[in-house]
């Protein structure tokens, strides 16, 4: 299958970002992909409706001789210089916000398309100079084993379905943008499921979820994202638990909890702490991820939820590890 055309424009920025000569039509058409299967007609149209997009953008996209002398057939490049931004200064929020988006980038797939842009470029006899790509260049770990899937149906405006933890047993979701709140991943989006906008937290989604249909199935709305994440966000902790925990140990737990006395006789090395809750399930996952460490003391409800997790790591192992990761 052809690649996205945001695929095929971005390649073609890469190419011409790279080339220090400027490239004929021809010599582009094998380079990029998106371009090589086309018929003569059509890469003319799309060649020059991709080139009239990227100027639409700001891309300065220049056209050239290599040789001064020579009527050879006018190339094209985009200049250093012109496409780079000026350099900027950042606050320490706004730099610790490109942190983040940094990581994501990581293990994203657009830092392959790169490296299989620039090896094509060198196949073809074209040296990048990959200095130039520093704008382009991915480099946030996001550990939620659904995050991918759900970052490649935002990009792609397909249809995902997955399963969310303590819910329906199934959803399925046009994803419209992914978000990073209170050191969570988060995906808003259509919930086809409730026929209503919602945001979903990665770390509670099971399993691989699975991309449906056709790309740019569905369009974003024309809505101001941030906000409907703020005010889709989950409410704060309603509920309070007592955990006990071994001294050094489950700092996801202890770093916001109040540590507290009690008369509950207690393992040498533990202590008791106050500990704020939304969530029941997201509570009993930390509590069975610190395993031997973390104890719930009360309510006992909660404390029976946790044991029978833990049971359920004797008679099923390998699916107890993706519920509380």
């Amino acid at each position: 299958m052809a690649p996205r055309k945001s695929e095929r424009i971005v390649n073609l920025t890469i190419c011409l970002l790279s080339a220090r000569r400027f490239l004929p039509k021809e010599q582009i058409r094998e380079i990029v992909e998106g371009y090589n299967g086309l018929s003569d007609a059509n890469f003319e149209r799309t060649f020059e409706r991709d080139k009239d997009e990227l100027r639409a953008m700001g891309v300065p996209v220049e056209t050239g001789h290599n040789e001064a002398f020579f009527d050879d057939e006018p190339g094209y490049r985009i200049r250093r210089a012109d496409f780079e931004f000026p350099p900027v200064e950042f606050t320490p929020a706004e730099a610790t916000a490109l942190g983040a988006a940094a990581r994501v980038w990581q293990q994203a797939s657009v830092a392959e398309q790169t490296v299989n842009a620039l090896a094509k470029l060198r196949a073809a006899g074209v040296e990048p100079d990959t200095d130039r790509l520093a704008a382009l260049e991915p480099s946030v770990t996001a550990m939620e084993p659904a995050f991918e899937p759900i970052w490649r149906a935002t990009l792609q405006r397909r249809r995902v379905r997955f399963t969310y933890r303590g819910k329906a047993p199934e959803r399925l979701l046009e994803p419209w943008s992914v978000t990073w709140r209170k050191g969570r991943w988060y995906v808003i989006g259509q919930d086809l499921t409730r026929g209503e906008p919602r945001m979903f937290k990665m770390g509670r989604i099971t399993g691989i979820p699975v991309l449906e249909g056709e790309a740019d199935s569905y369009q974003v709305p024309d809505v101001d994202l941030a906000e409907l994440a703020r005010r889709l966000e989950p409410s704060g902790p309603r509920s309070t638990a007592l955990v006990a925990v071994r001294e050094g140990h489950a700092p996801t737990i202890t770093r916001r909890s109040e540590r507290v006395r009690t008369a509950v006789a207690l393992p040498v090395g533990f202590t008791v702490w106050r500990v704020p809750y939304a969530s029941r399930q997201d509570l009993v996952g930390e509590v069975c991820a610190a395993g031997a460490d973390a104890l719930v003391v009360e309510p006992a409800a909660l404390r029976e939820m946790v044991l029978e997790q833990l049971r359920a790591v004797v008679a099923a192992p390998g699916e107890f590890t993706q519920d509380v990761a």
